[in-house]
């Protein structure tokens, strides 16, 4: 290409600026205009970051992105008060689909869909009954039943510990299946629970789950099971600081600290958030609610590089019988969202 030599380029400085905006704008236009599909997301207070919940949907929408040419657009809350307004945002828009991830933005969902409906939401961990939302359901009891089961057969001292974030029936879900696994093994074991608060802060506080997670290590619990969200990061620096174990959940969490992250509880949400995306682009949206647990691989334990050494043969064969069993029915996992209701 030709080069054009001038003593002084000041004189295109404006000119060069106003291509540029021009570029970048044209091109953010692009992204839009020519998408397949266009997804709007609203996270929790944990944010895309949490390397939990969050992330594993943000990573279905990436994926959606990638593959279904989808163009993505997100926005965090900065606190409860915020999911209605940005739900209604994003509805007022030319979104075609608009995920609310999170068991608090149920309420918001409700009332937003109702205002909008022409438009199709996709809600996660709750449940709301209207022509144009689709509500994603996991069976995480039944995954929390397996990893209690697993911490039981790896621990030593015979003590575990829990540590959710926001005591809330769902997380209290978590908690009662991971004890009864456990006891399935042990009937004699003692399990320690702790919740970081009762606000959606909870979901964003790894000091305070640090602080919860290094008492429970120090009065003897060898293995903590996180489901706590972005806070789960406190969690796995007391297991570091104490060479102790901890379970990670939703997303596989055994990279954040090797060796020391016994498994992770999996909530297969970036499978679901996709197939969600790919329906819409497809114009194949149904209504209703989904629900996804260890028969369909919705829910599951994290068996990777990172953790196969803690996993030994005999744990990972007691675990996978177990599996078994419950897929058939054989063990009944007890769920807190039924005892809550009787």
């Amino acid at each position: 290409m030709m080069r054009i030599k001038h003593k002084n380029w000041n004189w295109m400085k404006p000119m060069r600026i106003l291509t540029i905006v021009f570029l970048a704008t044209f091109a953010g236009g692009l992204s839009s205009a020519w998408a397949e599909v266009k997804v709007g997301l609203v996270f929790d207070k944990g944010g895309k970051d949490d390397k939990s919940f969050n992330s594993s949907a943000f990573r279905g929408a990436t994926e959606a992105k990638d593959k279904l040419k989808a163009f993505i657009k997100y926005v965090e809350a900065t606190d409860d008060s915020a999911y209605e307004p940005l739900l209604k945002s994003m509805a007022k828009k030319d979104f075609d689909l608009i995920i609310a991830v999170g068991v608090a933005q149920g309420e918001a969902v409700k009332k937003v869909a109702s205002q909008f409906p022409d438009k199709h939401f996709v809600l996660v961990d709750a449940e709301v009954n209207a022509p144009n939302v689709k509500s994603l359901m996991f069976e995480e009891h039944e995954g929390s039943y397996l990893v209690g089961a697993i911490a039981a057969m790896a621990s030593k001292s015979g003590q575990l510990g829990f540590i959710g974030g926001m005591d809330i029936p769902l997380i209290r879900r978590f908690h009662v299946a991971y004890e009864a696994g456990a006891k399935k093994i042990n009937p004699k074991v003692k399990v320690v629970s702790n919740y970081v608060g009762v606000t959606g802060d909870a979901w964003n506080n790894p000091p305070k789950a640090k602080e919860l997670a290094l008492s429970q290590y120090s009065s003897g619990v060898d293995v903590i099971f996180s489901a706590a969200g972005a806070s789960g990061m406190g969690i796995f620096d007391a297991a570091e600081e104490k060479k102790k174990y901890a379970i990670g959940v939703d997303s596989n969490q055994n990279w954040v600290k090797p060796g020391l992250i016994l498994t992770s509880m999996l909530k297969k949400i970036d499978q679901a958030v996709f197939k969600a995306i790919e329906e819409v682009s497809k114009s194949q949206f149904k209504a209703g609610t989904q629900r996804f647990g260890l028969k369909d691989g919705g829910i599951d334990y994290a068996i990777d590089q990172h953790n196969e050494k803690l996993m030994t043969d005999a744990i990972r064969k007691q675990a996978d019988q177990l599996k078994a069993a419950i897929i058939a029915g054989k063990v009944k996992v007890p769920d807190f969202y039924k005892n809550e209701k009787k």
